[in-house]
């Protein structure tokens, strides 16, 4: 079993960045696909974007393309989310989750696919 812990959320003006993180611990991290996910009040939680165990495979929702990186460092057993260009309609708890998998280019866009979550952050984005 693997723990996750989120980092980094907090209150920014539209068109400012944030940096959030999720530190694993308890099991290889680099034997699990990673992934973001928010739920914003009243909604469903949703996919924002998934990264393969060892990083060189990325996927992102459409709405978050060329604005939001994922990225991990297996060596830190952390991945990060880098949030550039926040809208109002970015705010919502943001979860990392983590599904084991043998396919080093696998990546889990589904809420579904993973096994693992975090507690999640607050992101609040200003207009």
């Amino acid at each position: 079993q693997v723990q996750l812990v989120e980092s980094g959320g907090g209150l920014v003006q539209a068109g400012g960045s944030l940096r959030l993180s999720c530190a694993a611990s308890g099991r290889t991290f680099s034997n699990y696909a990673m992934g973001w996910f928010r739920q914003a009040p009243g909604k469903e939680r949703e996919f924002v974007a998934a990264i393969s165990r060892s990083g060189g495979r990325t996927h992102y929702t459409d709405s978050v393309k060329g604005r939001f990186t994922i990225s991990r460092d297996n060596g830190k057993n952390t991945m990060y989310l880098q949030m550039n260009s926040l809208k109002p309609e970015d705010t919502a708890v943001y979860y990392c989750a983590a599904h084991p998998t043998s396919g080093k280019s696998i990546v889990v866009v589904t809420t579904s696919g993973y096994d693992y979550w975090g507690q999640g952050t607050q992101v609040t984005v200003s207009s």
